[in-house]
């Protein structure tokens, strides 16, 4: 029997099922397990398109003063989840101390021991950039309405997977002394600062010249300009063999990190739909009536 023409999915049934053939909860159970946290390691556990790959760079700059001599950023900064997926040995030694890691965990779902940063961004801003990503990789362009694709991360509320369980459960860490919660906002906003927040967390010595390396590396245009060492190359190699997704997709998670983008992007009525699931899930927890409130407290405790 002939193999299937590699293509991309044109519909959101097309690509659930090209991503079953990639992913394995049992892979997925294997690779966890195989983590033995140290109480120096660094987790980078955002949950998806939240600033985790800048933030893999900016932890990655400040711990080897300057490395750039690698394909991928998570060949180096390594994503707990994917490492059997990957063929990755998570207790290889790495580049440099501390060991960093990546990965999109709940505070629930990630085993107890090490330190955990954790940016939140606007919902629907998230979305957008999701939806963007897929696009091109998962997704035949144009093919999929962004509708479509929200419509069905919307239904997967309540899977333990979801953007609204993953703030709920990092909130509730916020006055545990390793966890720092950050606002993709306020990082974009004010780069310094949040650079001198992340090095005082991780134990960095920084002076004037590593903030300005790191400054410089993790900015927009440096990103883009060595795009192809953040775009997801080991996973979309991966892709490509089990999946059946055609060579050379666009997997860059290097785009505009715009805020706000959604209001070009996002038709209203997703918009209503993600407020209302603030004010069920979010604001009846927490007191945040919406995600400019919770972004409020969290640049608060940021510079506290």
């Amino acid at each position: 029997m002939d193999a299937p023409t590699p293509h991309r999915a044109r519909n959101m049934d097309e690509m659930r099922a090209l991503q079953g053939r990639m992913f394995a909860a049992a892979d997925f159970a294997g690779s966890i397990a195989a983590w033995k946290p140290r109480p120096t390691d660094v987790v980078i556990t955002p949950y998806g398109k939240c600033g985790t790959t800048r933030l893999q760079q900016m932890f990655h700059t400040l711990r080897t003063r300057g490395d750039a001599d690698f394909d991928d950023i998570s060949r180096v900064v390594p994503w707990i989840e994917t490492s059997r997926l990957l063929g990755l040995d998570l207790e290889a030694p790495q580049k440099a101390e501390p060991r960093g890691f990546k990965s999109h965990l709940g505070a629930d779902q990630l085993p107890a021991g090490a330190k955990a940063i954790v940016s939140f961004r606007d919902p629907k801003d998230a979305l957008v950039s999701h939806f963007r990503f897929m696009e091109g990789w998962f997704l035949e362009p144009g093919a999929v309405p962004i509708a479509d694709y929200a419509a069905v991360r919307l239904r997967g509320r309540g899977e333990g997977q979801d953007y609204w369980s993953h703030l709920l459960s990092w909130w509730a860490r916020r006055n545990d002394p390793a966890v720092l919660l950050l606002s993709y906002e306020a990082t974009n906003a004010d780069p310094a600062a949040a650079v001198r927040v992340v090095a005082r967390f991780c134990g960095f010595p920084l002076d004037e010249e590593l903030l300005a390396l790191t400054l410089e590396r993790t900015s927009l245009a440096y990103m883009l300009a060595h795009k192809s060492q953040f775009d997801d190359l080991m996973m979309r190699q991966a892709s490509e063999r089990l999946a059946g997704l055609p060579p050379g997709s666009d997997s860059a998670k290097v785009r505009r990190g715009a805020v706000g983008s959604h209001r070009d992007d996002l038709p209203a009525s997703i918009g209503e739909s993600l407020d209302a699931v603030w004010r069920e899930a979010i604001a009846s927890q927490s007191g945040f009536a919406d995600y400019a409130a919770f972004e409020t407290a969290v640049r608060e405790r940021m510079y506290a």
